[in-house]
């Protein structure tokens, strides 16, 4: 399986097919995907999801539908 950095655009696309949001780990700048239904996760807005991957150099990457946060190519 070969993962894609992906703009957030298409991000927030595929997100919002598979009814997801972003989300911060409580007490924590890690980042992630959630359905809303994880006490650990609260739901953040997309511009302060898009600053955090920026401020850690961090990107969503895909494949086949299934995406992942990782740190940016060549960081």
């Amino acid at each position: 399986m070969v993962m894609e950095q992906i703009s957030l655009d298409k991000a927030k696309e595929i997100a919002k097919k598979k009814g997801l949001k972003p989300g911060r780990v409580k007490g924590t700048n890690g980042v992630q995907f959630t359905k809303g239904n994880n006490p650990r996760l609260e739901i953040v807005d997309w511009n302060e999801f898009e600053k955090t991957l920026n401020k850690r150099s961090l990107a969503v990457y895909e494949s086949g539908g299934w995406m992942k946060i990782m740190k940016k190519a060549g960081k």
